[in-house]
Order: C-alpha cells, then structure tokens, then sequence
C-alpha cells in the first residue's frame, strides 16, 4: 500500500483525524529542528524555533494553499520563524558545521566513500575536518543550500521556493559554494 501524500494527510485531518497531524509533525520535526539549528547555532534556540514553527504551522494550516507544496510551506515558516527570532534576541548567524549533535557529518558522508578501507579512515576523518573547516569559511547564504540540497535533500526548485529565490539565484549559488569548497578544499 503507497504512503499517503501530505495533502492527504491535511484533508484527513480537516475531517477530524487528529492523528494525521501528529504523522505530518512527526515526519517534519527533525529536518525543522536541523535546519532551526542552522540559523540560530544552538540546541535549546534550535528547539525553541521548532516549536514555534510547528505552533505556526497548526495556526495556520487552513490557509495553506493546496496547489503548493507542503515541505515548502514548512520549512519557509522555518526560515522566517528563525530570522525573526535571530532579530529579536539580536544574535548574529553562526557560520555552523555540517555536523549534527552526535558529531557526524552528512555532508561528508554524502561526498565521502560509504565503506572505507581501514586504512582511510584516519585520511576521512582529516577530510571531514577539512570540509567543516571549508563550509564554516563561506557565507550562510552558500551553508544554507549546501545543507537543504545535501543534508534535507531538497531540489533546486524546493531550494528557491523555500527560501523565496529565483530558481537561477540557487542553481548559481549552489555552483559557486561547490567551486568554492573544491577552493578551499584544495589549498595545504
């Protein structure tokens, strides 16, 4: 039996299905609380950020225009919620790592070799440091792509309209942020 789509999920849960609503939460609560994390660069903003999100979200699901993707509603409620929380606490964007809380790295993994040898894990590991050293290098405006494309894997088109951008604007800053890490990357 084929999943339900979120839409189904919506509709269900305007008929009276509670349930459907907490599936959807479930589904959405991790890649908005990573991506929380992003912005604001600690756990206990990053949670703070997530639940209001998701109080948003349950605020405003009857305006949720339908012909739309749901993923990019959610997650462009995620990047204002967190904008407007880094205005108000009046903190600066973190220049974070690709890494999670239990210190692994998806993005390293994404472009790194799944089994290494025995041999090349100390090497991995090297590169691992290397390539966070690299992305906390570039501007917020290239980490969040990389992250949405590599560790949410978004597409380009979900990519701009989350963060309400022209397709172009991402497809070019995605370039240029894979230039730049192969840049840096490259030097000793």
């Amino acid at each position: 039996m084929q999943s339900k789509s979120d839409e189904q999920f919506i509709n269900d849960y305007f008929k009276g299905n509670k349930k459907s609503l907490e599936i959807l939460i479930k589904k959405y609560l991790k890649p908005i609380y990573s991506f929380a994390y992003w912005y604001v660069g600690n756990v206990e903003d990053a949670e703070d950020v997530t639940q209001e999100v998701f109080v948003k979200i349950w605020r405003n699901l009857k305006k949720f225009n339908q012909k739309k993707r749901l993923k990019t509603w959610i997650f462009t409620i995620a990047k204002n919620t967190a904008i407007d929380f880094l205005k108000k606490s009046r903190k600066s964007i973190p220049f974070s790592a690709f890494e999670n809380n239990e210190g692994e790295n998806a993005l390293a993994e994404t472009l790194a070799d799944p089994a290494p040898l025995p041999d090349r894990i100390l090497e991995r590991a090297d590169i691992a440091k290397r390539l966070n050293s690299a992305i906390q290098q570039m501007s917020l405006k290239y980490q969040i792509v990389l992250f949405l494309r590599y560790n949410d894997q978004f597409n380009f088109r979900e990519i701009a309209e989350a963060l309400k951008e022209p397709l172009h604007t991402i497809k070019s800053r995605h370039r240029r942020a894979i230039i730049m890490l192969k840049t840096l990357l490259a030097k000793p």
